[in-house]
C-alpha cells in the first residue's frame, strides 16, 4: 500500500498547503513585530507614568511651600 501524503489525506493539493504555510510564516512575523511595538509602548507608558508621579510630587511640594504664605489673607495690590 502506497503512503499518502498529508495533503492528499486532508484533501488539499500541495500548492494550497504551501500557500497556507507561507501565510502562517508572514503572520508569525507580523505577530513578532506587533509584540515588539507593544513592548516599546508599554515602556513608554511606564516612563510617562514615572514622569507624572514626579511632577505630581513636585507640585505638591511647591503647594506645601506656598501655603506658608497664606495668599487668601493677603490684600490684593489694588487696595
Amino acid at each position: 500500500m502506497a503512503r499518502l501524503s498529508f495533503c492528499k489525506l486532508a484533501g488539499m493539493d500541495e500548492e494550497r498547503m504551501i500557500e497556507l504555510e507561507t501565510r502562517f510564516a508572514y503572520q508569525e512575523e507580523t505577530l513578532r513585530v506587533l509584540n515588539d511595538a507593544v513592548v516599546r509602548q508599554q515602556q513608554q507608558i511606564d516612563q510617562l507614568l514615572q514622569i507624572c508621579r514626579q511632577l505630581i510630587d513636585r507640585v505638591a511640594r511647591a503647594g506645601d511651600a506656598g501655603q506658608k504664605d497664606n495668599l487668601a489673607d493677603e490684600v490684593p495690590p489694588h487696595y
